[in-house]
């Protein structure tokens, strides 16, 4: 096997191209070993192993910089770079993270998780590389589906201002998740079908120069071009055509279902996780297509992540013009379901928590200050949602709830998420953000509220004394097992609330409990810094009552296990209670 004595990218230069195809199919060996077991980013790293070779076999790493946009294509790189035995020893697997990552290697230069940056942080490389006078090739890889999105178009519009080496890696499979969506799909389409010929060049228009390559995935044909671009000295853009998937059948033929999936037979395909039964995603999307159904009004917005609420390719034809994908453009999905709000429409803009960062002035600016009544479904926002440091969705209730005008709503249950959901689509009083819950289906047997247009106001669950409990969301059932807790071992039922709404506090209720309460304990699946415990404490501070807030350290995490998150930061009911007795 060639793959055992490659250590670094100098060690491949020696191979010829018949060897350097036999180690492509050993390297695809190696992700297969890794994706079966693990589960991953199957589709963009079967697709880009070709074209990873060809770039470590002409330019020099680390010399020679290459910034991986997303990065979900990236673990080739990471084979070809020393961090073999995380793809070919189960023990290793853990080694490494799932995008590039400067702590794992010299090799990699951004932790990038989010898409449409590399061209932006490119961008600056060459810029420091030109102020300080060194040399070196900029290479900056991008998929074709992240170029719909508004800091990719901004940093391509930039890119000729350089006037210096600059490279741009388009890696064009014809897909982003799932379809693309945008006009300039129909452009990259016709350099496409033209070999990159045709008049109409988004790239020659924007001021860079341009190369095309057919096959993408000819290891040949990419060593060839590349060696001609490398050392260029004006900003260039080298656009190749790869197979989303190539080397395995059935993610070639399913590139949507096989972009990122869980572990799986490799012989078959067939999936081999344990994960099943109801979940939030399939039970939206059923419920938003029973809405559709009914009133013409609704309609479902996604920016490329129509599955993230059960959007497959089927349903999102059964919902036709009802449901808009929008593609790599979360800015213009809140932007234009405030549009749709305004002229009378009913639209759900759904994408996760961590993506919504990226909206925080359209939130404000085009949404809430206008006042209109879209629906935001906030997916992941939870220490129980996604583990990578670029994905986490805990950041969410400082950013969101102290927007005016936006009502953010945290439900506990099933039941009360979608009446919480319909309550929203039905209301045309305010913005509404709904946190979809991420610690399972939980059902209840208990009423639930269907008018939530009286804002901020409690539910108090369980009526007790001393001791108060306002526990949020998806930590409301850890509230549960705490008031259990402490009545076990007290024989006094502390009072357990359920505040809904994350934007504002209930004064009412608050300062009902000074009378009969001493203590009050916050619980909040988020940072506490900003977040929904400080209002609490806030309104307590001139007051006698010891408030208690509890929630997450304001810190990045990474690849971690929510039980010992849980109990790093004290937010296990034994921990409380310890705490408070």
């Amino acid at each position: 096997m060639y793959i055992e004595k490659i250590n670094s990218p100098t060690d491949i230069k020696a191979l010829d191209i018949e060897q350097l195809n036999t180690l492509a199919e050993e390297i695809r060996n190696g992700l297969m070993n890794r994706l079966s077991k693990r589960g991953g980013h199957f589709g963009p790293n079967f697709g880009f192993v070709e074209a990873t070779i060809a770039l470590h076999y002409v330019f020099d790493s680390p010399k020679d910089k290459f910034v991986f946009d997303v990065s979900h294509q990236c673990y080739t790189h990471k084979m070809l770079t020393g961090r073999k035995k995380s793809f070919f020893s189960d023990m290793h697997f853990s080694d490494i993270s799932g995008y590039t990552n400067p702590e794992e290697s010299e090799h990699d230069f951004f932790n990038v998780g989010h898409t449409s940056t590399s061209i932006s942080l490119a961008c600056g490389l060459a810029k420091g590389r030109d102020l300080k006078g060194e040399s070196g090739n900029v290479v900056a890889i991008i998929g074709d589906g992240s170029l719909s999105g508004g800091e990719a178009l901004e940093g391509l519009d930039f890119a000729p201002e350089l006037a210096s080496n600059f490279i741009i890696l388009v890696n064009d499979n014809d897909m982003s998740i799932a379809e693309n969506h945008g006009g300039l799909y129909k452009d990259l389409k016709a350099l496409r079908d033209s070999k990159g010929k045709c008049e109409c060049n988004l790239f020659k228009a924007m001021g860079l120069d341009y190369f095309y390559v057919a096959d993408g995935n000819n290891i040949a044909e990419l060593i060839s071009v590349f060696r001609k671009v490398k050392d260029i000295d004006h900003p260039t853009v080298v656009h190749i055509n790869t197979l989303k998937g190539k080397g395995f059948e059935p993610a070639e033929t399913h590139k949507e279902e096989w972009h990122w999936h869980m572990p799986f037979d490799p012989i078959t395909g067939n999936d081999i996780s344990t994960y099943g039964g109801e979940n939030y995603g399939d039970m939206t999307c059923d419920f938003l297509l029973k809405k559709m159904k009914s009133d013409k009004n609704v309609v479902a917005i996604v920016a490329a992540v129509p599955t993230n609420i059960g959007f497959t390719q089927e349903k999102r034809k059964a919902a036709g013009e009802q449901f808009i994908d929008v593609g790599i453009a979360e800015e213009h999905a809140v932007a234009m379901a405030s549009g749709i709000a305004k002229a009378g429409g009913k639209p759900v803009f759904a994408t996760h928590s961590s993506f919504f960062q990226r909206t925080y002035d359209q939130i404000s600016q085009d949404l809430c200050i206008n006042n209109n009544s879209a629906t935001l479904l906030v997916n992941t926002a939870s220490v129980y949602g996604m583990h990578d440091i670029t994905h986490l969705g805990i950041y969410d209730i400082p950013m969101m709830s102290n927007i005016p005008n936006l009502v953010y709503l945290a439900p506990t249950n099933c039941e009360e998420y979608f009446a919480m959901l319909d309550w929203s689509i039905e209301q045309n009083m305010y913005p509404v953000a709904v946190r979809i819950p991420c610690n399972g289906v939980i059902h209840t047997d208990k009423p639930v509220n269907s008018d939530f247009s009286e804002l901020n106001r409690y539910n108090i669950t369980q009526q007790g004394s001393e001791i108060a409990i306002i526990a949020l969301g998806d930590f409301y059932q850890i509230g549960e097992e705490l008031a259990n807790l402490i009545s076990d071992r007290t024989g006094n039922p502390p009072t357990l609330i359920n505040p809904r709404y994350i934007t504002g506090i209930d004064t009412k209720v608050l300062e009902q409990l000074k009378s009969s309460h001493s203590t009050v304990i916050t619980l909040e699946d988020g940072i506490l810094d900003g977040g929904f415990g400080e209002k609490i404490s806030r309104f307590y501070g001139p007051s006698d009552m010891m408030v208690y807030n509890y929630g997450l350290k304001k810190e990045f995490l990474d690849r971690y296990t929510v039980e010992d998150v849980l109990r790093h930061n004290h937010l296990t009911p034994e921990q409380i209670y310890n705490d408070i007795f």
